[in-house]
């Protein structure tokens, strides 16, 4: 079998104050084939974004805990030297941020941050081959008069603009993975389902893994092979794209379909999930779902549920979902 681009067993992730700490990830699991994208999907809170930025250990280091085993391409993240990390960031995996304005140096112009990225992972290229990569990759991204605007600097780009220039930096060195924050939140919806398009069509075409991070089902469905659901910092359910979305197997799932937003709803209550996100200072004992699950029982009060299988290639961490026979 084909050895997985990214592994992640057992991860674990702490923030620790002087107050408090905040158990953001709690024991996650998956492996990300080579060409594979995997949606990770969630509300705000549940550990979407901590667990993206493990992958390049970019949480905060002094008030993080990280424990367990995360290799991306073959490199161990979790144990590699800072040094080792800077020439993985970037060379091996990328990452588009959900806000470019604020990812991107309003100081310097965009074909500046782009071309000083390839010369720092790439020894022996000259001035004149990364402004051509440059050139290249804008063209790539489809930015009109990609020759002008890369003289541009953030800001006298529109939002569409620099999503796709952050997209063209975080591809310029040819990276093995993708991770995409939410990078379409602070777009318009005919802005954003081009993103979408095209960032599906650039991993196909350059075999690159993507993991993409959201809280809308409609993104996850256009972008996605496999989705991942996460609560209170672990994957309740997994399985391919559209068998989730047909039949979640996990009330949470459930809930978050039930509450998407589409055009056979004009007239109908918006169906809610009740209540709130557990507190992660203090988590359950049981399944932290539980107290806003309209199925729960005493026992999912008391036990943690492990992962069930009930078909292959899915999963969901809840007592009311059979093994299979």
């Amino acid at each position: 079998m084909t050895e997985p681009l990214v592994h992640v067993r057992d991860l674990q992730i702490r923030f620790v104050t002087r107050d408090a700490t905040v158990h953001a990830v709690n024991g996650v699991d998956f492996d990300l084939a080579p060409q594979e994208a995997l949606c990770i999907l969630g509300e705000s809170g549940s550990g979407k974004s901590v667990t993206l930025r493990a992958l390049m250990r970019l949480n905060p280091a002094r008030r993080t805990q990280m424990t367990g085993t995360v290799r991306v391409a073959g490199h161990d993240i979790a144990g590699a030297s800072e040094r080792k990390m800077e020439d993985i960031r970037g060379g091996v995996v990328s990452m588009i941020f959900q806000e470019p304005m604020t990812a991107l140096d309003p100081v310097f112009t965009v074909g500046r941050q782009i071309t000083e990225t390839i010369r720092r992972h790439e020894r022996g290229v000259s001035q004149a081959d990364a402004e051509r990569r440059a050139l290249e990759l804008f063209e790539l991204v489809q930015i009109p008069s990609a020759q002008r605007r890369l003289a541009a600097y953030p800001h006298e780009l529109s939002g569409g603009l620099r999503q796709r220039a952050m997209i063209a930096m975080a591809l310029s060195c040819r990276p093995k993975l993708l991770l995409a924050d939410e990078p379409t939140t602070a777009l318009d919806a005919t802005v954003q389902i081009q993103i979408l398009l095209l960032l599906r069509r650039l991993q196909q075409e350059l075999g690159m893994g993507v993991i993409f991070v959201t809280h809308d089902l409609g993104v996850a469905s256009e972008v996605a092979d496999r989705i991942a659901v996460m609560y209170a910092g672990r994957f309740v359910e997994e399985g391919p794209v559209s068998a989730l979305l047909r039949s979640p197997l996990h009330p949470y799932a459930q809930g978050l379909l039930e509450a998407t937003v589409h055009a056979r709803m004009r007239g109908k209550p918006l169906a809610t999930i009740p209540g709130a996100p557990p507190n992660l200072e203090q988590l359950p004992r049981g399944c932290a779902f539980a107290p806003r699950c309209g199925y729960a029982e005493p026992s999912c009060l008391t036990h943690a549920p492990e992962p069930r299988r009930p078909q292959p290639g899915r999963a969901a961490r809840c007592l009311m979902v059979p093994e299979a026979a």
